[in-house]
């Protein structure tokens, strides 16, 4: 389908784009790749009576190490996460995560605030920014009293399927992700049914070590809830341990148990549990290699 008619509008700074949003409200959008959010148009999912086109904001296109952060700027390209070589040295998982993204095509457009900022558990980083303990940084207009940007934990950012803390007057402008410290590794996995399609499930395992035992886990699941699931009780169980193949299969028995799918035609219910039990294994195994200097 054709989507419907729209205003326009292609701000020159974030603060021309925060007044644009504010002014208009809720029948603004903001359009970052598109990939989510087109595709919703042709469909008449969503009928926004106004396009903001950040693509013109290059300031928010950056990956930078500041004051013990990995910190992404909300425009940054999921090709560019394929391609840094800071991302391939420090933070493989990064790119575990970008390059399963659809397909190059659409990863070249596609920008990592987008993906997180749309909300939908289907989609591959917020698993994995949950496992690493990110935090997001909101900007909107600012008052009397708030300033106009505030950072929040992602573990209070997502509220349901395709709902996030996001106001209508507010842009998601930044991911940060705190240094890695000492010993540790991190890994995602994913299973789809063809290439470039959602994932059946996916698993991101973040480890920290104290010699040769786990001193802080964080597992995070794709598309088995309405949100991206931290899988507590999975995490904790590797505290404590060397992360054997036993512990690591026990932690993928309980994320299984934490998850929530929903049958369909990518599986049933039981399937898709399965897949979680051996995605979040396997995500583990390849983390604490990672964290012993593997590739």
């Amino acid at each position: 389908m054709i989507p419907g008619s729209f205003d326009y509008h292609a701000p020159s700074s974030l603060d021309e784009a925060i007044k644009l949003l504010n002014d208009l409200g809720e029948d603004a959008k903001i359009l970052a790749g598109g990939h989510s959010l087109i595709p919703m148009m042709k469909l008449r999912l969503a009928e926004p009576v106004h396009l903001i086109d950040i693509n013109g904001l290059s300031d928010l296109d950056f990956i930078k190490e500041n004051n013990g952060y990995l910190c992404i700027g909300a425009m940054t390209r999921e090709a560019s996460l394929e391609t840094s070589e800071l991302i391939a040295e420090k933070y493989p998982i990064l790119k575990d995560t970008s390059q399963v993204i659809a397909d190059p095509l659409v990863r070249n457009l596609a920008t990592v605030g987008g993906n997180i900022a749309h909300g939908d558990p289907a989609n591959d980083h917020p698993a994995t920014m949950v496992a690493m303990d990110a935090e997001v940084v909101i900007n909107g207009p600012s008052g009397l009293v708030t300033s106009g940007e505030r950072t929040l934990s992602i573990n209070k950012f997502f509220k349901g399927p395709l709902m996030t803390d996001l106001a209508d007057n507010e842009i998601l402008t930044e991911i940060r992700i705190p240094f890695p410290s000492g010993k540790s590794g991190a890994a995602y996995k994913k299973l789809e049914r063809k290439v470039g399609d959602y994932a059946i499930a996916g698993a991101a395992a973040a480890l920290h070590f104290d010699g040769d035992t786990c001193s802080k886990a964080g597992i995070g699941l794709t598309n088995v809830g309405p949100t991206p699931i931290r899988a507590t009780e999975a995490q904790d169980a590797l505290l404590g341990t060397t992360v054997s193949q036993e512990d690591a299969d026990k932690a993928g028995e309980l994320a299984a148990a934490a998850s929530q799918p929903v049958g369909d035609h990518r599986g049933s219910e039981d399937y898709k549990r399965a897949v979680v039990k051996t995605l979040t294994s396997r995500a583990i195994m390849k983390a604490k290699e990672r964290a012993e200097g593997g590739n």
